[in-house]
Protein backbone atom coordinates (compact mmCIF):
# COMPACT_ATOMS: atom_id res chain seq x y z
CA UNK A 1 0.00 0.00 0.00
CA UNK A 2 1.22 3.50 -0.75
CA UNK A 3 0.87 6.57 1.42
CA UNK A 4 1.42 10.13 0.34
CA UNK A 5 4.22 12.28 1.67
CA UNK A 6 2.99 15.82 0.93
CA UNK A 7 5.39 18.44 -0.23
CA UNK A 8 4.31 21.91 -1.31
CA UNK A 9 0.53 21.99 -1.62
CA UNK A 10 -1.21 24.82 -3.43
CA UNK A 11 -4.18 26.21 -1.58
CA UNK A 12 -6.02 27.18 -4.77
CA UNK A 13 -7.10 30.58 -3.49
CA UNK A 14 -5.67 32.45 -6.51
CA UNK A 15 -7.58 30.11 -8.84
CA UNK A 16 -10.72 30.66 -6.79
CA UNK A 17 -10.41 34.44 -7.10
CA UNK A 18 -9.97 34.24 -10.89
CA UNK A 19 -12.96 31.91 -11.26
CA UNK A 20 -14.98 34.14 -8.96
CA UNK A 21 -14.38 37.15 -11.20
CA UNK A 22 -15.63 35.13 -14.19
CA UNK A 23 -18.68 34.01 -12.22
CA UNK A 24 -19.51 37.59 -11.27
CA UNK A 25 -19.12 38.73 -14.88
CA UNK A 26 -21.47 35.94 -15.99
CA UNK A 27 -24.23 36.82 -13.51
CA UNK A 28 -23.94 40.61 -13.74
CA UNK A 29 -23.63 40.45 -17.54
CA UNK A 30 -26.83 38.41 -17.79
CA UNK A 31 -28.59 40.99 -15.61
CA UNK A 32 -27.43 43.82 -17.88
CA UNK A 33 -28.48 41.93 -21.03
CA UNK A 34 -32.01 41.53 -19.66
CA UNK A 35 -32.32 45.30 -19.23
CA UNK A 36 -30.81 46.08 -22.63
CA UNK A 37 -33.08 43.59 -24.42
CA UNK A 38 -36.33 44.65 -22.74
CA UNK A 39 -35.87 48.36 -21.98
CA UNK A 40 -32.93 49.39 -24.15
CA UNK A 41 -30.78 50.33 -21.14
CA UNK A 42 -29.11 48.70 -18.19
CA UNK A 43 -31.38 48.22 -15.14
CA UNK A 44 -31.65 51.11 -12.73
CA UNK A 45 -30.20 49.06 -9.87
CA UNK A 46 -27.46 47.55 -12.04
CA UNK A 47 -24.59 49.23 -10.21
CA UNK A 48 -26.06 48.42 -6.80
CA UNK A 49 -26.36 44.78 -7.83
CA UNK A 50 -22.85 44.72 -9.28
CA UNK A 51 -21.28 46.25 -6.19
CA UNK A 52 -23.35 44.07 -3.85
CA UNK A 53 -22.57 40.78 -5.58
CA UNK A 54 -18.88 41.68 -5.91
CA UNK A 55 -18.63 42.67 -2.24
CA UNK A 56 -20.41 39.51 -1.09
CA UNK A 57 -18.42 37.17 -3.33
CA UNK A 58 -15.01 38.67 -2.63
CA UNK A 59 -15.83 38.98 1.07
CA UNK A 60 -16.67 35.26 1.23
CA UNK A 61 -13.46 34.55 -0.69
CA UNK A 62 -11.35 36.35 1.92
CA UNK A 63 -13.13 34.58 4.78
CA UNK A 64 -12.33 31.25 3.12
CA UNK A 65 -8.75 32.37 2.42
CA UNK A 66 -8.28 33.18 6.10
CA UNK A 67 -10.22 30.44 7.91
CA UNK A 68 -10.19 27.57 5.39
CA UNK A 69 -7.16 28.21 3.15
CA UNK A 70 -7.09 24.70 1.64
CA UNK A 71 -10.80 24.52 0.80
CA UNK A 72 -11.88 23.49 -2.68
CA UNK A 73 -11.41 26.50 -5.02
CA UNK A 74 -14.24 25.67 -7.46
CA UNK A 75 -17.30 25.46 -5.21
CA UNK A 76 -17.80 29.15 -4.39
CA UNK A 77 -17.44 30.41 -8.01
CA UNK A 78 -19.98 27.88 -9.30
CA UNK A 79 -22.48 28.78 -6.58
CA UNK A 80 -22.03 32.51 -7.31
CA UNK A 81 -22.49 31.96 -11.06
CA UNK A 82 -25.69 29.94 -10.61
CA UNK A 83 -27.02 32.45 -8.10
CA UNK A 84 -26.31 35.33 -10.53
CA UNK A 85 -28.03 33.61 -13.44
CA UNK A 86 -31.06 32.96 -11.25
CA UNK A 87 -31.20 36.63 -10.25
CA UNK A 88 -31.10 37.68 -13.92
CA UNK A 89 -33.98 35.33 -14.82
CA UNK A 90 -36.08 36.46 -11.86
CA UNK A 91 -35.51 40.09 -12.86
CA UNK A 92 -36.60 39.21 -16.41
CA UNK A 93 -39.87 37.82 -15.04
CA UNK A 94 -40.36 40.89 -12.83
CA UNK A 95 -40.22 43.09 -15.94
CA UNK A 96 -42.73 40.87 -17.73
CA UNK A 97 -45.17 41.13 -14.81
CA UNK A 98 -44.49 44.84 -14.09
CA UNK A 99 -43.18 44.18 -10.59
CA UNK A 100 -41.03 47.03 -9.29
CA UNK A 101 -39.55 48.30 -6.05
CA UNK A 102 -40.00 46.23 -2.90
CA UNK A 103 -42.61 44.04 -4.61
CA UNK A 104 -40.08 42.84 -7.18
CA UNK A 105 -39.00 39.26 -6.57
CA UNK A 106 -35.47 40.01 -7.78
CA UNK A 107 -35.04 42.60 -5.00
CA UNK A 108 -36.10 40.06 -2.38
CA UNK A 109 -33.88 37.40 -3.94
CA UNK A 110 -30.89 39.74 -3.76
CA UNK A 111 -31.57 40.19 -0.05
CA UNK A 112 -31.75 36.41 0.45
CA UNK A 113 -28.54 36.06 -1.54
CA UNK A 114 -26.78 38.45 0.83
CA UNK A 115 -28.15 36.58 3.84
CA UNK A 116 -27.12 33.20 2.40
CA UNK A 117 -23.55 34.25 1.59
CA UNK A 118 -23.15 35.88 5.02
CA UNK A 119 -24.47 32.68 6.63
CA UNK A 120 -21.93 30.65 4.63
CA UNK A 121 -19.12 32.95 5.81
CA UNK A 122 -20.30 32.60 9.44
CA UNK A 123 -20.35 28.79 9.22
CA UNK A 124 -16.82 28.72 7.75
CA UNK A 125 -15.67 31.15 10.44
CA UNK A 126 -17.23 29.39 13.45
CA UNK A 127 -16.98 25.72 12.51
CA UNK A 128 -13.29 24.90 12.78
CA UNK A 129 -13.65 21.13 12.38
CA UNK A 130 -16.57 19.35 10.73
CA UNK A 131 -16.16 16.40 13.11
CA UNK A 132 -17.57 18.58 15.88
CA UNK A 133 -20.99 18.01 14.29
CA UNK A 134 -20.77 14.30 15.09
CA UNK A 135 -21.37 15.09 18.75
CA UNK A 136 -24.84 16.31 17.80
CA UNK A 137 -25.94 13.25 15.83
CA UNK A 138 -29.21 12.63 17.66
CA UNK A 139 -29.77 16.33 18.32
CA UNK A 140 -29.71 16.79 14.54
CA UNK A 141 -32.30 14.03 14.21
CA UNK A 142 -34.63 15.78 16.66
CA UNK A 143 -34.10 19.14 14.96
CA UNK A 144 -34.85 17.60 11.56
CA UNK A 145 -38.06 15.97 12.78
CA UNK A 146 -39.22 19.20 14.45
CA UNK A 147 -38.58 21.15 11.25
CA UNK A 148 -40.58 18.63 9.23
CA UNK A 149 -43.51 18.76 11.66
CA UNK A 150 -43.63 22.58 11.97
CA UNK A 151 -45.89 23.14 8.91
CA UNK A 152 -48.54 20.93 10.56
CA UNK A 153 -48.77 23.20 13.63
CA UNK A 154 -52.01 25.20 13.10
CA UNK A 155 -50.81 28.71 14.03
CA UNK A 156 -47.58 28.40 12.04
CA UNK A 157 -48.32 26.18 9.05
CA UNK A 158 -49.47 27.64 5.74
CA UNK A 159 -51.02 25.77 2.84
CA UNK A 160 -50.00 27.06 -0.59
CA UNK A 161 -51.15 25.39 -3.83
CA UNK A 162 -52.38 22.37 -1.92
CA UNK A 163 -49.08 21.61 -0.14
CA UNK A 164 -48.67 22.33 3.56
CA UNK A 165 -44.90 22.82 3.63
CA UNK A 166 -44.61 26.48 4.66
CA UNK A 167 -44.26 28.26 7.98
CA UNK A 168 -45.39 31.87 8.25
CA UNK A 169 -43.22 34.29 10.21
CA UNK A 170 -44.93 37.67 9.92
CA UNK A 171 -44.62 38.86 6.31
CA UNK A 172 -42.12 36.07 5.51
CA UNK A 173 -42.66 32.42 4.68
CA UNK A 174 -40.05 29.72 5.22
CA UNK A 175 -39.89 26.15 4.04
CA UNK A 176 -38.43 24.21 7.03
CA UNK A 177 -37.77 21.10 4.96
CA UNK A 178 -34.87 22.88 3.22
CA UNK A 179 -33.05 23.09 6.56
CA UNK A 180 -34.25 19.67 7.69
CA UNK A 181 -32.30 18.04 4.85
CA UNK A 182 -29.04 19.40 6.34
CA UNK A 183 -29.97 18.20 9.83
CA UNK A 184 -30.86 14.75 8.49
CA UNK A 185 -27.57 14.57 6.56
CA UNK A 186 -25.67 15.19 9.82
CA UNK A 187 -27.78 12.59 11.63
CA UNK A 188 -27.44 9.94 8.92
CA UNK A 189 -23.67 10.47 8.74
CA UNK A 190 -23.26 10.13 12.51
CA UNK A 191 -25.56 7.11 12.75
CA UNK A 192 -24.15 5.23 9.79
CA UNK A 193 -20.48 5.76 10.64
CA UNK A 194 -21.18 4.10 14.00
CA UNK A 195 -23.28 1.20 12.71
CA UNK A 196 -21.94 0.58 9.22
CA UNK A 197 -20.06 -2.62 10.17
CA UNK A 198 -23.27 -4.20 11.40
CA UNK A 199 -25.21 -2.99 8.40
CA UNK A 200 -22.51 -4.24 6.02
CA UNK A 201 -21.60 -7.66 7.42
CA UNK A 202 -24.62 -8.95 9.33
CA UNK A 203 -27.42 -10.82 7.61
CA UNK A 204 -27.88 -13.63 5.11
CA UNK A 205 -27.22 -13.79 1.40
CA UNK A 206 -30.24 -14.55 -0.78
CA UNK A 207 -29.85 -14.78 -4.56
CA UNK A 208 -26.54 -12.91 -4.35
CA UNK A 209 -27.96 -10.05 -2.27
CA UNK A 210 -26.69 -9.38 1.26
CA UNK A 211 -29.94 -8.95 3.19
CA UNK A 212 -29.84 -7.13 6.53
CA UNK A 213 -31.13 -8.56 9.76
CA UNK A 214 -34.69 -7.65 10.70
CA UNK A 215 -33.61 -5.55 13.69
CA UNK A 216 -31.22 -3.58 11.47
CA UNK A 217 -34.13 -2.55 9.27
CA UNK A 218 -35.47 -0.33 12.08
CA UNK A 219 -33.93 2.99 10.96
CA UNK A 220 -34.86 2.56 7.31
CA UNK A 221 -38.44 1.66 8.30
CA UNK A 222 -38.65 4.79 10.49
CA UNK A 223 -37.36 7.02 7.68
CA UNK A 224 -39.72 5.32 5.22
CA UNK A 225 -42.70 5.95 7.50
CA UNK A 226 -41.61 9.57 8.02
CA UNK A 227 -41.31 10.17 4.27
CA UNK A 228 -44.72 8.62 3.63
CA UNK A 229 -46.17 10.76 6.44
CA UNK A 230 -44.79 13.89 4.76
CA UNK A 231 -46.31 12.71 1.47
CA UNK A 232 -49.74 12.12 3.04
CA UNK A 233 -50.08 14.82 5.70
CA UNK A 234 -48.21 17.68 4.02
CA UNK A 235 -49.09 16.66 0.45
CA UNK A 236 -45.49 17.13 -0.60
CA UNK A 237 -44.14 14.51 -2.97
CA UNK A 238 -40.82 16.31 -3.51
CA UNK A 239 -39.74 16.55 0.13
CA UNK A 240 -40.77 12.96 0.75
CA UNK A 241 -38.69 11.80 -2.21
CA UNK A 242 -35.76 13.98 -1.15
CA UNK A 243 -35.54 12.70 2.44
CA UNK A 244 -35.86 9.03 1.60
CA UNK A 245 -33.45 9.27 -1.34
CA UNK A 246 -30.89 10.98 0.90
CA UNK A 247 -31.03 8.19 3.47
CA UNK A 248 -30.81 5.37 0.93
CA UNK A 249 -27.89 7.05 -0.86
CA UNK A 250 -25.93 7.59 2.36
CA UNK A 251 -26.71 4.02 3.41
CA UNK A 252 -25.20 2.80 0.15
CA UNK A 253 -22.12 5.05 0.56
CA UNK A 254 -21.59 3.65 4.07
CA UNK A 255 -22.09 -0.05 3.30
CA UNK A 256 -21.55 -0.39 -0.48
CA UNK A 257 -24.39 -2.92 -0.46
CA UNK A 258 -26.70 -2.73 -3.47
CA UNK A 259 -29.29 -4.67 -1.46
CA UNK A 260 -30.01 -1.58 0.62
CA UNK A 261 -30.74 0.42 -2.53
CA UNK A 262 -33.09 -2.27 -3.83
CA UNK A 263 -34.89 -2.51 -0.48
CA UNK A 264 -35.17 1.28 -0.21
CA UNK A 265 -36.49 1.78 -3.74
CA UNK A 266 -38.96 -1.07 -3.30
CA UNK A 267 -40.29 0.41 -0.06
CA UNK A 268 -40.70 3.88 -1.52
CA UNK A 269 -42.31 2.58 -4.72
CA UNK A 270 -44.80 0.57 -2.66
CA UNK A 271 -45.59 3.57 -0.44
CA UNK A 272 -45.96 5.95 -3.37
CA UNK A 273 -48.23 3.50 -5.23
CA UNK A 274 -50.41 3.11 -2.14
CA UNK A 275 -50.60 6.89 -1.68
CA UNK A 276 -51.41 7.42 -5.37
CA UNK A 277 -54.43 5.12 -5.14
CA UNK A 278 -55.61 6.29 -1.71
CA UNK A 279 -55.19 10.09 -1.70
CA UNK A 280 -56.63 12.41 -4.32
CA UNK A 281 -53.85 15.03 -4.19
CA UNK A 282 -51.19 12.41 -4.92
CA UNK A 283 -53.33 10.85 -7.63
CA UNK A 284 -53.71 14.30 -9.22
CA UNK A 285 -49.93 14.64 -9.55
CA UNK A 286 -49.71 11.30 -11.33
CA UNK A 287 -52.66 12.11 -13.61
CA UNK A 288 -51.04 15.40 -14.62
CA UNK A 289 -47.86 13.48 -15.41
CA UNK A 290 -49.35 10.54 -17.31
CA UNK A 291 -52.18 12.40 -19.09
CA UNK A 292 -50.68 15.86 -19.43
CA UNK A 293 -52.21 16.65 -22.84
CA UNK A 294 -55.76 15.55 -22.03
CA UNK A 295 -57.99 18.63 -22.17
CA UNK A 296 -59.74 17.66 -18.93
CA UNK A 297 -56.46 17.38 -17.04
CA UNK A 298 -54.99 20.47 -18.71
CA UNK A 299 -57.97 22.68 -17.76
CA UNK A 300 -58.35 21.36 -14.21
CA UNK A 301 -58.73 24.22 -11.73
CA UNK A 302 -56.41 22.58 -9.24
CA UNK A 303 -53.69 19.98 -9.75
CA UNK A 304 -53.91 19.97 -13.53
CA UNK A 305 -51.17 19.83 -16.13
CA UNK A 306 -51.50 23.41 -17.44
CA UNK A 307 -48.27 24.57 -15.79
CA UNK A 308 -46.33 21.55 -17.03
CA UNK A 309 -47.55 21.76 -20.64
CA UNK A 310 -46.97 25.52 -20.87
CA UNK A 311 -43.44 25.02 -19.60
CA UNK A 312 -42.80 22.34 -22.22
CA UNK A 313 -44.13 24.61 -24.98
CA UNK A 314 -41.85 27.38 -23.74
CA UNK A 315 -38.78 25.12 -23.91
CA UNK A 316 -39.83 23.99 -27.38
CA UNK A 317 -40.05 27.66 -28.39
CA UNK A 318 -36.48 28.17 -27.19
CA UNK A 319 -35.14 25.36 -29.35
CA UNK A 320 -31.39 24.82 -29.54
CA UNK A 321 -30.06 28.35 -29.00
CA UNK A 322 -32.99 30.04 -27.22
CA UNK A 323 -34.86 33.25 -27.89
CA UNK A 324 -32.26 35.32 -26.05
CA UNK A 325 -32.63 37.28 -22.82
CA UNK A 326 -35.96 39.11 -22.95
CA UNK A 327 -37.06 37.48 -26.21
CA UNK A 328 -39.44 34.81 -24.90
CA UNK A 329 -42.66 34.66 -22.90
CA UNK A 330 -41.73 32.66 -19.78
CA UNK A 331 -44.26 34.70 -17.80
CA UNK A 332 -47.05 32.62 -19.36
CA UNK A 333 -46.03 29.72 -17.09
CA UNK A 334 -47.41 29.92 -13.52
CA UNK A 335 -44.68 30.20 -10.84
CA UNK A 336 -42.05 30.57 -13.55
CA UNK A 337 -39.54 32.12 -11.13
CA UNK A 338 -39.66 29.26 -8.60
CA UNK A 339 -40.99 25.83 -9.60
CA UNK A 340 -40.42 26.30 -13.34
CA UNK A 341 -37.36 28.52 -13.59
CA UNK A 342 -35.62 25.74 -15.54
CA UNK A 343 -38.33 26.00 -18.22
CA UNK A 344 -37.93 29.81 -18.24
CA UNK A 345 -34.18 29.53 -18.76
CA UNK A 346 -34.71 26.81 -21.36
CA UNK A 347 -36.91 29.14 -23.41
CA UNK A 348 -34.51 32.11 -23.41
CA UNK A 349 -31.15 30.28 -23.35
CA UNK A 350 -32.20 27.21 -25.31
CA UNK A 351 -31.00 23.64 -24.96
CA UNK A 352 -27.40 24.85 -25.17
CA UNK A 353 -27.82 27.16 -22.18
CA UNK A 354 -29.58 24.52 -20.09
CA UNK A 355 -26.82 22.00 -20.83
CA UNK A 356 -24.21 24.56 -19.74
CA UNK A 357 -26.09 25.16 -16.48
CA UNK A 358 -26.45 21.42 -15.83
CA UNK A 359 -22.70 21.00 -16.44
CA UNK A 360 -22.07 23.56 -13.70
CA UNK A 361 -24.22 21.50 -11.35
CA UNK A 362 -22.36 18.39 -12.46
CA UNK A 363 -19.01 19.98 -11.60
CA UNK A 364 -20.36 21.13 -8.23
CA UNK A 365 -21.55 17.61 -7.37
CA UNK A 366 -18.29 16.09 -8.66
CA UNK A 367 -16.27 18.36 -6.38
CA UNK A 368 -18.47 17.32 -3.47
CA UNK A 369 -17.92 13.63 -4.19
CA UNK A 370 -14.21 14.27 -4.62
CA UNK A 371 -14.16 15.90 -1.20
CA UNK A 372 -15.86 12.81 0.23
CA UNK A 373 -13.24 10.53 -1.31
CA UNK A 374 -10.33 12.65 -0.03
CA UNK A 375 -11.57 13.09 3.53
CA UNK A 376 -9.70 11.04 6.13
CA UNK A 377 -12.55 10.35 8.59
CA UNK A 378 -15.66 8.29 7.98
CA UNK A 379 -18.07 10.93 9.29
CA UNK A 380 -16.70 13.54 6.88
CA UNK A 381 -16.90 11.10 3.97
CA UNK A 382 -20.55 10.37 4.62
CA UNK A 383 -21.49 13.98 5.31
CA UNK A 384 -19.78 15.35 2.18
CA UNK A 385 -21.19 12.53 0.05
CA UNK A 386 -24.68 13.09 1.45
CA UNK A 387 -24.62 16.85 0.88
CA UNK A 388 -23.34 16.41 -2.68
CA UNK A 389 -26.06 13.84 -3.32
CA UNK A 390 -28.75 16.22 -2.00
CA UNK A 391 -27.79 18.79 -4.63
CA UNK A 392 -27.66 16.17 -7.41
CA UNK A 393 -30.92 14.52 -6.37
CA UNK A 394 -32.77 17.83 -6.10
CA UNK A 395 -31.57 18.83 -9.58
CA UNK A 396 -32.73 15.51 -11.01
CA UNK A 397 -36.14 15.75 -9.35
CA UNK A 398 -36.70 19.33 -10.55
CA UNK A 399 -35.45 18.88 -14.12
CA UNK A 400 -37.17 15.49 -14.35
CA UNK A 401 -40.49 17.07 -13.36
CA UNK A 402 -40.19 20.00 -15.77
CA UNK A 403 -39.29 17.68 -18.67
CA UNK A 404 -42.00 15.14 -17.72
CA UNK A 405 -39.61 12.34 -16.86
CA UNK A 406 -41.21 12.07 -13.41
CA UNK A 407 -44.21 13.83 -11.80
CA UNK A 408 -43.80 17.48 -10.88
CA UNK A 409 -42.78 17.64 -7.21
CA UNK A 410 -42.67 21.33 -6.28
CA UNK A 411 -39.00 21.37 -5.26
CA UNK A 412 -36.86 24.34 -6.29
CA UNK A 413 -33.65 24.31 -8.31
CA UNK A 414 -30.68 25.00 -5.99
CA UNK A 415 -29.33 28.59 -6.29
CA UNK A 416 -31.40 29.36 -9.41
CA UNK A 417 -35.01 29.44 -8.26
CA UNK A 418 -36.71 32.16 -6.25
CA UNK A 419 -37.02 31.22 -2.60
CA UNK A 420 -35.22 32.37 0.51
CA UNK A 421 -35.32 29.06 2.38
CA UNK A 422 -33.78 27.12 -0.49
CA UNK A 423 -31.11 29.73 -1.16
CA UNK A 424 -30.08 30.03 2.48
CA UNK A 425 -29.96 26.25 3.00
CA UNK A 426 -27.87 25.67 -0.13
CA UNK A 427 -25.33 28.33 0.85
CA UNK A 428 -24.97 26.55 4.20
CA UNK A 429 -24.32 23.32 2.27
CA UNK A 430 -21.59 25.17 0.35
CA UNK A 431 -20.04 26.27 3.66
CA UNK A 432 -20.03 22.72 5.05
CA UNK A 433 -18.39 21.38 1.88
CA UNK A 434 -15.75 24.11 2.13
CA UNK A 435 -14.98 23.18 5.73
CA UNK A 436 -14.74 19.46 5.01
CA UNK A 437 -12.57 20.05 1.93
CA UNK A 438 -10.21 22.27 3.93
CA UNK A 439 -9.60 19.45 6.39
CA UNK A 440 -9.25 16.94 3.55
CA UNK A 441 -6.74 18.97 1.49
CA UNK A 442 -4.71 20.36 4.39
CA UNK A 443 -1.16 18.96 4.11
CA UNK A 444 0.43 16.83 6.80
CA UNK A 445 3.48 18.55 8.33
CA UNK A 446 6.76 16.95 7.29
CA UNK A 447 8.97 15.46 10.05
CA UNK A 448 12.04 17.45 11.05
CA UNK A 449 15.41 16.38 9.66
CA UNK A 450 17.22 13.96 11.91
CA UNK A 451 14.10 12.70 13.63
CA UNK A 452 13.07 9.07 13.15
CA UNK A 453 10.28 8.50 10.63
CA UNK A 454 6.88 8.02 12.16
CA UNK A 455 5.05 4.77 11.78
CA UNK A 456 2.55 4.68 8.91
CA UNK A 457 -0.35 4.72 11.36
CA UNK A 458 0.82 7.94 13.00
CA UNK A 459 1.96 9.51 9.74
CA UNK A 460 -1.47 9.29 8.17
CA UNK A 461 -3.36 11.45 10.66
CA UNK A 462 -2.68 15.17 10.59
CA UNK A 463 -1.75 16.67 14.01
CA UNK A 464 -4.02 19.64 13.22
CA UNK A 465 -7.00 17.24 13.09
CA UNK A 466 -7.21 15.31 16.37
CA UNK A 467 -9.39 12.22 16.30
CA UNK A 468 -12.25 12.34 18.74
CA UNK A 469 -12.57 9.44 21.17
CA UNK A 470 -15.90 8.34 19.75
CA UNK A 471 -14.44 8.28 16.24
CA UNK A 472 -11.35 6.25 17.16
CA UNK A 473 -12.66 2.78 16.15
CA UNK A 474 -13.36 4.06 12.65
CA UNK A 475 -10.27 6.21 12.29
CA UNK A 476 -8.13 3.11 12.15
CA UNK A 477 -9.84 2.05 8.97
CA UNK A 478 -10.09 5.50 7.38
CA UNK A 479 -6.82 7.15 8.31
CA UNK A 480 -4.28 4.84 6.80
CA UNK A 481 -2.67 1.42 6.59
CA UNK A 482 -2.02 -0.76 9.60
CA UNK A 483 1.57 -0.90 10.92
CA UNK A 484 2.21 -4.40 9.55
CA UNK A 485 1.51 -3.37 5.95
CA UNK A 486 4.36 -2.49 3.62
CA UNK A 487 4.25 1.20 2.79
CA UNK A 488 5.60 2.99 -0.23
CA UNK A 489 6.12 6.74 0.22
CA UNK A 490 5.27 8.95 -2.74
CA UNK A 491 6.43 12.56 -2.97
CA UNK A 492 3.65 14.92 -4.05
CA UNK A 493 4.71 18.33 -5.37
CA UNK A 494 1.28 19.68 -6.26
CA UNK A 495 -2.24 18.85 -5.23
Amino acid sequence: MATVEPGRVRSGRASELGLLVLALVLGVGAYALVGLATEGRVPGNFYVLTFGMAALGIGLHFVVRWRAPYADPVIVPIAVALNGLGLAMIYRLDLAEDLTGSSALSTRQLGWTALGMVAAAVVVWILRDHRTLRRYTYTAMVVGLVLVVLPLVPPLGKQINGARIWVGLGPFSLQPAEFAKIAFAVFFAGYLVTNRDTLTLAGRKVLGLQLPRVRDLGPIIVVWLASIAVLVLERDLGTSLLFFGLFVAMLYIATERISWVIIGLSLFAAGAALAATSFTHVQGRFDAWLNAFDSEVFNAAYGGSGQLVRGMFGMANGGLMGTGWGGGRPDLVPYASSDFIVASLGEELGLTGIIAILIMYLVLVERGMRIAIGTRDGFGKLLAGGLAFVVAWQCFVVVGGVTRVIPVTGLTMPFLAYGGSSLLANWIIVALLLRISDNARRPTPLPLRGTPAAAPRAHAAAPSEPVEPDAAPHAARDDGPSPDQQTEVIKVVDQ
